[in-house]
């Protein structure tokens, strides 16, 4: 019996594999389609259709160019030139006029440029003097006071350990005045006199009026494109958000005024500096003409407002230019507040392209299955007779039952009626007998004939195990 089972598997595999393969090849499969008619389902899917069509037409085509190949992998480059002529007043009542070799520090820098608009001038020697009032560790009663310190960072030079009264304060140290004669400052080696930041500044006036000329050169390496931001007469132009929107040239003072909306904030800038970021944005439509691809400018504070700040506000920093005179090495020194600007460059580009188009539309397309999978929830688990539309669209399949149709059909296939086939009735061995006992009328083929027997029929093993595998049966014993 175990020989005659193997026997079988192997075969129905065997088929199996055959059908497979024959159905791959030969069949279609379509998914199953329900037609429901119902006015409120109906119209729901429609609305959701269009609401995608509008969605996918209108922001995902129109807007977003969805037909086009788009690159943002822009290269830019930026130059930066300011022309203006400031003045400043001096404590002896003396104006002296400088120009952009004077307030823009350093020359030259990678998108970005700093405008000097206030400063604090001193004029220094190498030699010994005494420290400067603001470092407190500095007072002194006596030597020692200097040389028991430890190094610290705020200090303007190497200490030499003695402590300065204001008898001993020579002409050069005019500005530390000491009061009390048994109060000193240390003295230091370095350059004198230090620096000091509660005097005076010096404002550069005027210089709201100064122009700023930004150059800027861009390129998109996927489609090989160079453009510029300048137009063909530049001499004469100003910028202007209507009337000369594409001139690259602006006053300091419509950037000032953009960046920076409270008047107060804007007085403080000049005196204390700020950064200023100023954006070009390129959107370029390569379909069209490279000459209608126009930048957009805009302009932002970086830095923290002084309503909002209290500690190292503004902007500022040092510089120095140095000499040598009769054997004496001399500096001016400057502090400077002012303006920095940084040039920020962003941008993209795009161009028709057949594969992107059709991408988009497969997109779109799986996008309105959208509708449908909104109404197949509502239809089957929110409506009223959700139970039998999912009568209608899920097909309940069991096993055995399918099984049972499978052979039927197989026997239907052989014009043969269902036959149930029985162990023999003699024996009670549990392998199979030489005569297997038929209960039910038995079919004999000859060509494409056939003849009924109306009574029982005992027929040998072998010629079961010949029919058994073509009608798809299996042993059911008693």
């Amino acid at each position: 019996m175990g020989t005659v089972l193997s026997n079988s598997k192997r075969f129905n595999l065997s088929a199996f594999v055959k059908d497979l393969f024959l159905g791959f090849v030969t069949e279609y499969e379509t998914p199953k389609i329900v037609t429901i008619h119902s006015y409120t389902i109906a119209t729901l899917l429609r609305i959701i259709q269009i609401i995608l069509l509008l969605y996918s037409i209108v922001y995902l085509f129109i807007y977003e160019k969805g037909y086009q190949k788009q690159d943002s992998s822009i290269i830019s480059s930026v130059t930066l030139k300011v022309k203006g002529i400031g003045y400043i007043h001096t404590p002896h009542n003396e104006t002296f006029i400088i120009d952009g070799t004077d307030y823009i520090v350093p020359p030259s820098e990678n998108n970005a440029i700093f405008i000097m608009t206030n400063f604090i001038r001193t004029d220094q020697t190498r030699s010994q003097c005494v420290e400067s009032m603001s470092v407190s560790q500095a007072i002194c009663t006596k030597d020692m006071d200097c040389q028991s310190k430890r190094y610290m960072p705020n200090i303007n030079g190497r200490w030499t350990g003695r402590c300065i009264f204001s008898s001993e304060v020579n002409i050069s140290n005019e500005i530390n005045n000491l009061t009390n004669q048994t109060t000193g400052l240390c003295e230091m080696q370095g350059w004198c006199p230090v620096e000091n930041d509660l005097q005076e500044t010096t404002i550069v006036r005027d210089v709201l009026n100064f122009t700023i000329f930004i150059k800027n050169f861009i390129e998109f390496p996927a489609f090989e494109i160079k453009h510029k931001n300048m137009v063909e007469n530049l001499r004469s132009c100003i910028y202007h958000p209507i009337h000369n929107k594409d001139c690259p040239i602006f006053r300091l003072d419509y950037i000032m005024n953009k960046a920076e909306k409270n008047i107060t904030e804007r007085e403080l800038i000049l005196r204390l500096g700020a950064v200023i970021r100023v954006k070009i944005d390129w959107d370029c439509n390569l379909d069209r003409s490279i000459k209608l691809c126009k930048p957009k400018y805009s302009f932002a504070r970086l830095d923290t407002p002084f309503s909002e700040e209290t500690f190292s506000v503004g902007f500022n920093f040092r510089f120095a230019s140095h000499w040598k005179h009769h054997r004496k090495y001399l500096r001016s020194l400057t502090k400077a507040f002012g303006l920095r600007l940084i040039i920020c460059v962003s941008g993209k580009a795009g161009k028709f392209d057949f594969i992107t188009l059709t991408l988009n539309i497969g997109s779109i397309v799986g996008i309105f299955g959208l509708a449908t999978f909104v109404c197949d929830i509502i239809l089957l688990n929110l409506t009223k007779k959700a139970s039998v539309y999912r009568d209608y669209v899920f097909q309940r399949v069991e096993i055995e039952r399918a099984r049972n149709s499978s052979v039927s059909q197989k026997i239907q296939d052989h014009d043969e009626p269902i036959a149930t086939i029985y162990e023999n009735r003699n024996t009670n061995e549990p392998t199979l007998s030489t005569l297997i006992w038929i209960e039910e009328p038995f079919v004999t083929f000859s060509d494409k004939t056939y003849t009924r027997t109306p009574s029982s029929t005992l027929i040998n093993s072998n010629e079961l195990l010949r029919l058994q595998p073509s009608l798809g049966l299996t042993n059911r014993m008693k």
